[in-house]
Formats: structure tokens, sequence, C-alpha cells
């Protein structure tokens, strides 16, 4: 494993080809793999300046990967969050590239982000902020009256933006707003589901065009139906927080776990890689087939190679 640290981040690092101790379904192991080409290197981002990292998403556009910052009390309103640009290879780009403090911004507990057009969304504890995806310009913001947390953040085809409230007070003591939310590209909002049945929803994803969700206070993956009704599924461990889809597999991290969990809707989900402690909103890397997971209590991103590299 490459570790970065603060005095490595200014400059590019070389992705090296070497047997790494990464997860897998062998539980994290080191795995050796005498006679073929070994897997991508996992990369490790710590001690390089990120407070609470808390979602990580790839803008294939531009081909950074960027970095929400909490940066102190999931629930204040202090005005330092920030949004940080790393590359693929895990340079440090710009570590405050949207920062709360800075004149004209505004950006308390920035969580997950979604990515549609020309526009970043960035939730922040019960607001919407948009800035521009290039150039991290403010260019608007979103507030869902009555929420508490909003939390995961997901783009449709159609450019709609998919929200989740987990329905926390300070201190995680439940508010009783739980709730999934679409925000259409002409700004008006919709409630698709709320209730205290939804068990405090955190990660969302758009697969097939359904609305799945994984809820940290029940454990549960579920798809949101016609009239806010809801399937679950059970999954292995809980106090689920990141959903993704990906070449037909949905991956959810999971702190009680602390792992990321592969499967599919209606079928068996196993632990696809170990050893990660509270990992939060976790992003993929499609074009390298990686995983891009902050880890939140070590202030730490980890991006991980999804399989081995082939030997051909």
């Amino acid at each position: 494993m490459r570790i970065l640290h603060l005095h490595e981040s200014a400059v590019p690092v070389m992705l090296l080809s070497i047997s790494v101790a990464c997860g897998g379904n062998d539980g994290g192991e080191q795995r050796e793999q005498e006679g073929n080409l070994a897997p991508e290197e996992e990369i490790m981002l710590a001690d390089v300046g990120f407070a609470t990292p808390e979602s990580v998403r790839h803008d294939a556009v531009t081909d950074v990967y960027l970095v929400s910052n909490i940066n102190g009390d999931p629930f204040a309103a202090d005005g330092n969050g920030f949004i940080s640009r790393i590359s693929p290879a895990g340079e440090i780009l710009d570590l405050k590239w949207i920062d709360g403090e800075a004149e004209g911004v505004t950006l308390n507990a920035p969580k997950g982000m979604a990515i549609a057009d020309d526009r970043l969304y960035v939730t922040d504890i019960n607001t919407v902020r948009v800035f521009d995806r290039t150039t991290g310009e403010p260019v608007g913001e979103i507030a869902l009256d009555g929420t508490t947390f909003l939390n995961d953040a997901a783009a449709g085809m159609d450019g709609s933006i998919y929200i989740t409230d987990s329905g926390f007070n300070p201190g995680f003591a439940p508010s009783g707003t739980d709730a999934v939310y679409r925000i259409s590209p002409d700004g008006s909002i919709e409630t698709l589901a709320t209730g205290s049945v939804l068990g405090g929803p955190n990660g969302v994803a758009l697969v097939n065009g359904a609305v799945w969700v994984v809820s940290f206070g029940s454990g549960e993956l579920y798809r949101i139906a016609d009239g806010g009704a809801h399937e679950t599924a059970a999954l292995p461990s809980g106090s689920l927080d990141g959903l993704e889809g990906h070449a037909g597999q949905l991956f959810v991290s999971s702190w009680e776990g602390q792992s990321i969990l592969r499967g599919t809707p209606g079928g068996t989900f196993a632990v696809a890689f170990s050893g990660l402690e509270a990992p939060a909103d976790f992003g993929i890397d499609a074009t390298r087939d990686r995983l891009l997971v902050p880890l939140f209590q070590a202030n730490e991103v980890r991006i991980i190679p999804m399989a081995p590299a082939s030997s051909e």
C-alpha cells in the first residue's frame, strides 16, 4: 500500500505494480501473485489535511476526485466546511478548493455530493449548496424546509438530484424527519418517502432507474417504490452509510462491519473489502474500477482497486 503524507502531497505519485494488502473476498489478507501481473496498488492519503472527510466523488469530466470535509461538528452552522480536489494519482491539487471560510462562500458541514451537468450539489445540514463543477464558484442553494440532517446525494440521468435526510438532531438523537427527496432540474422539490420506517436513510443511488437507499439506523437496503413504499433486504452488518451501483452490483459501506459489502438486490451480500474503520460515503471511479473511500474518523481517504489487473 502506498501511504501519502502531507510532505508528499504536492507531487504526483506513480502507481506501482506490486502485491498489496488491500481488501477483497479474502478479508484483506496479503495476496501474492507470483508469475502474474500484480493488481494496481492501493493508495492511502493520510495526514494531508482532511478534516472529517464524509464523501468522495469522481468528476469524470475533469477527472478529479472531490472530497467533502465536515471539519468539526456535523450539525454546526460554523462556516468552516471545505471540499478538496485530488488527482487520480493521489496528488492534492487543492485542499480547500471550495472553502466555507472564503468570502462569498457558505459551507458549514458538507456531506453528500452529486454532479449533474455543470453543477456540483452538496448537502449541508438543511440546505443543498450548488457550485460550478469546474471553478468551484457558488451558483445557488436549495433550502429543504423542515429537514435536520441532509446526508447523501445522487444524480439521475435527467439531471434530478436525490437527497436523503437521516433524521438526526444534535447528538444523533432522532428528529423524526427521515425522508428521501427529489430535486427536479427546475428546482422543484418532491418528497418520495418519509417517516421513521425509513430507519435513518443515508446512502442513495440510482440503479437502472430505481432509487435505492441504505439506512444507518436500521441497517437495511431498500428500493423506494411508488407512493413511498419500500422493499427491504437484510445485509450481513449494519450502520450502513454509502451506496453505489457498479457493473450490475451494489456496493455498501458498513461502519459496524468496518467493510464494503458487495451483492445484488434480492441476492447475497458479502464482504468485498475489510479493515475500513468508519467508511463513509464512498465513490467509484468507473473508468479505473476503483473505490474511493473516506475514513470519517481517521481523516484519511483510501483509493482501492476493485479487482486485480488482468494478466494478459
